[in-house]
């Protein structure tokens, strides 16, 4: 787990101090060593940040050249099946200067070329230049889990694990995609390649991309993707099969996971993603499990220590947990944008920051439960979308209309039953926006007139294409996996992963996810959706996999995952604080929301009219990032 970042340029060289500048804007990506590559002419750079988990000894320094190839590496991750990929490139007559899974890399990439990605099972984010064709090589593992940001103009190209790095090397901030101002209002994140940042795109999850270096000419860079998920549910070969299959690939993950050669932990919350990652894990190994847990001081609604408690004296685990209060919550937020990088809602990702800092002090890695809910259907929205596909065939669309108008005035907008009334107003394609679902009457009455104008003009760059794309994609698939390919394609790689790779990485933690490993999620893919939410149990075939290894209060209470008591802090500890950031003059966002919405807003949460916490923290993270990253 690292930092890596690069500038390829057409015609000029490229300046050394300018690469450390912005190598050195994320040092807890790296901080056991570091270092820059430069070609002959100095026309690119590339630069590394190492946070040493395989053969920690100066053998795994990076860069990594192989001069004999005219390759050079920088890479960021872990290719957790390196070693059999180092036997297989020894049968070929390769041999091996250290124990680190870097040099497997950069060796089976001269082996293979692009198709060594077909070999990796892992996450990462690869940078190779090769001299012999003049190339840059980028890649991405399949899920995204680990970042990779490029920029390019008609005089360079520039790439970075964070946005941040890419920023520092620039003579000024690029302007705003303010468009994408929307798609962040109806997501609570920014979905698809593009960022606020004007130029500043991502490279997707299971795409590669190759610059080639033209001499004096433009670069030409070219994407392509080399994996994608493909649902099947045309066969069923009964339940048991599927959770024995899915028993096995992920004791298999887990086996892989605890390649390392520094201390291994595991991220507990007591629900049954991370307990199912301890109970399968505590029978392989001969100290006891390291475990970490976090709560807050609010009561039983915001605490899963009790549970994780539970887990942790079944299976007498080195147990440790830390409460945050309110009052660190609050001072963590500047610090929490800044890190993040893109501003995402995600207040669970304090809570991951404050249990990974808690977690470094014992370990180096640690074992987390993402990827569970989007593999087997875990969330209650999945439940809910359906019951709204049999409404709608009941009530048809004007019963569906007639109903969601009584709802919204009865309850108001923001009550969860004028929310998914509303919602069965449309079709699936139409109404899923993912596990962070905002209605669109709700952003569209804070829109200023001149604001709603901008987003409208048909040649603006939005998130639409994409999603939209997305359902495209599973046309003729069921519901729920339309639901839960769009999720693994949105929520999951711009949401929960960016927070576990920023929140670890500020720590200085490698945060490693079993659920993740592509042969478990392709598997889970062809698992019918009938067996998947059984009884009115998601996750069904993980809950029936978890008997007899877990107790069954854990395997079936209801989901809570990292809950955060935003309704009652912005009606108390961040009262003030929000109100200031929100509604002062030099509130940024009063150039595309109205203030006197947004006052309204507070004011009917503090009064507690309607729970608006959700949209506040919404626009609290934006207000936050705007100020760190325009020239305002």
């Amino acid at each position: 787990m690292c930092g890596i970042l690069g500038i390829s340029s057409v015609d000029s060289i490229v300046d050394k101090s300018r690469i450390k500048l912005m190598r050195d804007t994320m040092p807890y990506r790296g901080p056991n060593s570091n270092g820059i590559w430069f070609d002959n002419e100095e026309k690119i750079g590339l630069a590394h940040l190492r946070l040493s988990i395989l053969d920690p000894t100066p053998a795994g320094h990076q860069p990594r050249e192989e001069a004999s190839h005219n390759c050079v590496i920088s890479y960021n991750g872990e290719v957790y099946n390196y070693l059999e990929i180092r036997t297989d490139l020894e049968a070929k007559g390769y041999t091996f200067e250290t124990g680190a899974d870097t040099e497997v890399v950069l060796k089976a990439y001269i082996e293979y070329g692009v198709d060594c990605l077909q070999h990796f099972n892992g996450m990462f984010a690869i940078a190779i230049w090769d001299g012999n064709k003049q190339e840059l090589f980028l890649a991405r593992d399949r899920l995204g889990i680990k970042p990779l940001y490029y920029l390019q103009n008609e005089k360079e190209f520039i790439f970075a694990s964070e946005t941040k790095a890419i920023l520092k090397g620039l003579e000024k901030k690029p302007a705003l995609n303010t468009q994408l101002i929307d798609s962040y209002m109806s997501f609570g994140y920014i979905p698809g390649e593009n960022t606020l940042h004007q130029g500043i795109k991502r490279l997707m999850p299971g795409h590669y991309a190759i610059l080639k270096n033209n001499a004096g000419k433009s670069n030409e860079l070219t994407i392509t993707q080399y994996w994608d998920l493909q649902f099947d549910n045309s066969q069923d070969k009964g339940f048991d099969y599927y959770v024995d299959g899915s028993k096995k690939l992920l004791d298999s993950a887990i086996d892989l996971r605890l390649r390392s050669d520094v201390p291994l932990g595991i991220f507990l919350s007591g629900g049954i993603d991370s307990s199912a990652v301890v109970g399968l894990l505590a029978d392989r190994v001969e100290e006891p499990l390291k475990t970490f847990s976090i709560g807050y001081d609010f009561g039983k609604g915001f605490d899963e220590t009790p549970y994780a408690q539970i887990i942790a004296d079944k299976f007498k685990t080195d147990h440790h947990e830390i409460k945050i209060t309110p009052a660190q919550f609050k001072e963590f937020i500047p610090e929490y944008i800044s890190l993040m990088d893109e501003p995402v809602t995600e207040a669970a990702a304090i809570s991951l920051f404050f249990v990974a800092k808690l977690a470094k002090e014992k370990v180096t890695v640690a074992l987390s439960g993402e990827g569970s809910d989007e593999i087997f259907a875990g969330y209650d929205l999945y439940q809910y979308m359906n019951v709204l596909d049999k409404y709608r065939a009941v009530v048809g669309q004007t019963g569906s209309n007639f109903f969601a108008g009584i709802a919204n005035k009865v309850f108001g907008e923001s009550h969860k039953v004028s929310k998914y009334l509303t919602m069965a107003t449309l079709p699936i394609e139409k109404r899923y926006k993912g596990m962070s679902t905002y209605p669109d009457h709700q952003k569209e009455a804070l829109y200023t007139a001149e604001f709603k104008a901008e987003i409208e003009q048909s040649d603006q760059i939005t998130s639409r294409d994409y999603t939209e794309g997305l359902f495209e994609k599973t046309k003729g698939e069921d519901t729920l996996s339309k639901m839960l390919y769009f999720d693994t394609k949105t929520w999951l790689v711009d949401d929960l992963l960016i927070k576990a790779d920023r929140m670890s990485m500020a720590a200085s933690l490698e945060l490693r996810v079993p659920f993740l490993d592509y042969r478990l999620v392709e598997f889970a893919a062809t698992i019918p959706s009938k067996h998947k939410i059984k009884k009115g149990e998601g996750k069904y075939p993980l809950k029936k996999m978890m008997e007899g290894i877990l107790p069954n209060d854990i395997i079936y209470r209801k989901k809570m995952g990292f809950p955060t008591p935003l309704k009652l802090m912005f009606q108390n500890e961040l009262r003030g604080y929000a109100e200031n950031l929100l509604l002062s003059e030099e509130t940024i966002l009063h150039q595309f929301f109205k203030k006197s919405r947004i006052k309204q807003l507070i004011v009917e949460h503090n009064n507690d009219k309607f729970d608006h916490h959700k949209t506040l923290w919404q626009l609290v993270v934006l207000e936050e990032w705007l100020r760190k990253n325009t020239n305002h």
